[in-house]
């Protein structure tokens, strides 16, 4: 019998305003534990709603000790469900229940080594190492609570309240640098909450066909692809739910990776033997980009084409009801922002050309509950190629953004070329797998060269690799000079047009990963 989604064991997570709260929900659902994030301004009454079987508090920026200060909604703490609070959160519980909390004189930030007492939070933790970020610490326990442990300058580093099931740390279990933090998380959610872990992707991809089945009905629908993880699986699992009544459209932008266009079609149209509108407009994207050097002015008129050209090809796809997209989860999440205030623009979002406001379908996300990783692992059980389910991400304005300055087709071709080499070579020495991303850039920077017995004056073009979880934060990738040189070399010789090659060791932040 298929299990529905409501009848997974589900944790909330309270979002506090953490950089990493994302990361907390990334640790449960590795546990097999269906989770939600929700700001921590949530009404209790849509909490009790989804009937949790725990909560998670995140930590935050904010200090308790601000009169206005982010506060756990009233009565979550009489709900009777076990709750564990991280950081801030700790704080804020210890606060609500009666405990004090006040600025540190021994602020504590990074590693620190800590001594844990005997508890379930702590069953089968080894590594008596956790990562510290607060300059808050509590200074006395609520009625019921007591030390389970403590480091040299924090003696309240983790609590407990055994009898009610409330448990704080200090700490921060959900980041890597807290190295069996994940063995905490799930010490709390399957040992002490009594959660099921059945959160599979094999469970999702069954219960995500009986849902689009029933949201669809005998309706037909149509879904934008690139050769993306998120859109090839979007495009997947529903044709795995409603077979032909799946049309695709692959919007050409003669802006991808060389040869992947081809890949794409051959992809849909031979792997998966699903429909596909193929719309090459290579020639349209440069004639509208024709010198234009700002980077934001490329990603609207990359946009707009995008729709123009989707657009166009909607009426060859067919009539249809429906409009398939492959919002993920950390989009959702973003979308609301814990304090309700507004974010500084970095730069436009990635994606290429939402769609218009006024869009006479009707949305079908299969996706907007899962993580990136997640999405991977869905699209193994649907039988997609690793080479597509292990591809790096890709922004959708595609190489737009990776030549600054004025866009050609002469440098398309050019950074085509060189990229194909340093993603090859990745691949041919197991490099690949091991960076989150890479990629070359081609600068609007010329210099003087020699080869043979010639004077070359041509661009120089950069190679970009970092290692990452998520993409919000990442290293520069430590990738051995021998390997930096060979590369180089092959692109000097292979590529016309490059005499220059050098590598960007910026992390993020304080850059980005892209460079425009």
């Amino acid at each position: 019998m298929l299990m529905k989604a409501e009848q997974h064991d589900k944790v909330i997570i309270l979002d506090f305003g953490s950089q990493v709260t994302q990361l907390i929900a990334r640790r449960v659902r590795e546990a097999g534990v269906y989770c939600e994030l929700l700001p921590f301004s949530t009404p209790l009454s849509d909490i009790g709603k989804r009937a949790p079987k725990a909560v998670i508090l995140s930590g935050g920026p904010a200090s308790v000790t601000e009169k206005d200060s982010p506060r756990i909604p009233d009565g979550l703490l009489e709900m009777g469900v076990p709750v564990l609070g991280i950081c801030y959160g700790l704080q804020a519980m210890c606060d609500a229940l009666g405990g004090k909390v006040e600025s540190s004189e021994n602020r504590e930030f990074g590693r620190a080594a800590i001594a844990f007492d005997d508890s379930k939070l702590f069953s089968g933790v080894l590594k008596k190492e956790v990562w510290m970020s607060h300059g808050d610490s509590v200074t006395a326990l609520p009625p019921g609570f007591k030390v389970i442990a403590s480091t040299k300058t924090c003696p309240y580093a983790a609590v407990a309240d055994e009898r009610r099931k409330f448990y704080g740390v200090q700490f921060h279990p959900e980041v890597v640098h807290t190295p069996d933090g994940a063995r905490m998380l799930k010490n709390f959610v399957l040992e002490i909450a009594g959660c099921k872990a059945d959160w599979t992707m094999a469970a999702f991809r069954d219960e995500s066909i009986a849902k689009i089945r029933e949201q669809v009905g005998s309706n037909r629908v149509i879904c934008g692809v690139s050769g993306g993880v998120d859109s090839t699986v979007v495009a997947a699992l529903l044709h795995e739910a409603i077979g032909d009544r799946l049309t695709c459209i692959f919007v050409d932008t003669g802006l991808m990776r060389r040869n992947e266009a081809a890949e794409v079609v051959g992809l849909f149209r031979d792997h998966f033997n699903i429909p596909l509108v193929h719309e090459d407009a290579g020639a349209l994207f440069l004639d509208r980009l024709k010198d234009v050097d700002d980077p934001e002015q490329k990603r609207k008129i990359i946009g707009k084409t995008f729709i123009d050209v989707f657009t166009r090809a909607e009426k060859k796809a067919g009539a249809a009801e429906f409009l398939a997209q492959g919002t993920l989860y950390p989009d959702v999440i973003e979308s609301v922002s814990p304090h309700g205030g507004p974010a500084v623009t970095i730069k436009s979002h990635h994606n290429v050309g939402g769609m218009p406001k006024d869009v006479k379908f009707k949305i079908v996300e299969p996706l907007r509950m899962l993580f990136k990783d997640e999405v991977r692992a869905l699209g193994r059980e649907l039988g997609i190629p690793e080479k597509f389910i292990g591809r790096h991400p890709f922004p959708g304005p595609g190489l737009a953004i990776r030549i600054p300055g004025a866009v050609t087709a002469e440098k398309v071709s050019i950074l085509q070329k060189a990229d194909a080499i340093f993603i090859e070579e990745l691949h041919k020495n197991n490099l690949y797998a091991e960076t989150w991303q890479a990629f070359a850039v081609l600068l609007p920077v010329k210099t003087v060269g020699v080869m043979g017995d010639g004077r070359t004056y041509d661009h120089v073009l950069a190679l970009r690799a970092v290692t990452s979880v998520d993409g919000m934060t990442a290293d520069f990738a430590a990738l051995p000079h021998e390997f930096l040189g060979h590369v180089a070399v092959r692109i000097v010789n292979e590529v016309r047009g490059i005499n220059r090659v050098v590598y960007d060791i910026t992390s993020k932040p304080p850059g980005t990963i892209e460079w425009e």
